[in-house]
């Protein structure tokens, strides 16, 4: 099963409520900071909620 990283990119200054809590639901914290999540619907839902604040790169 494949994983996608994703590295914020981009401060959470100036996000709304929803977008703050996407970002802590994929587990990150700051700029730089880097987690693999698993390859899902729910996760790429998520990332293309903050696809503006975050860079991804599929795994396999």
């Amino acid at each position: 099963m494949s994983t996608l990283e994703v590295t914020q990119r981009r401060s959470g200054n100036g996000a709304n409520k929803k977008q703050l809590d996407t970002l802590r639901s994929l587990g990150l914290r700051r700029i730089g900071h880097t987690v693999r999540i698993k390859d899902c619907e729910q996760a790429r839902g998520m990332v293309h909620a903050v696809r503006h604040l975050v860079e991804v790169q599929e795994r396999r």
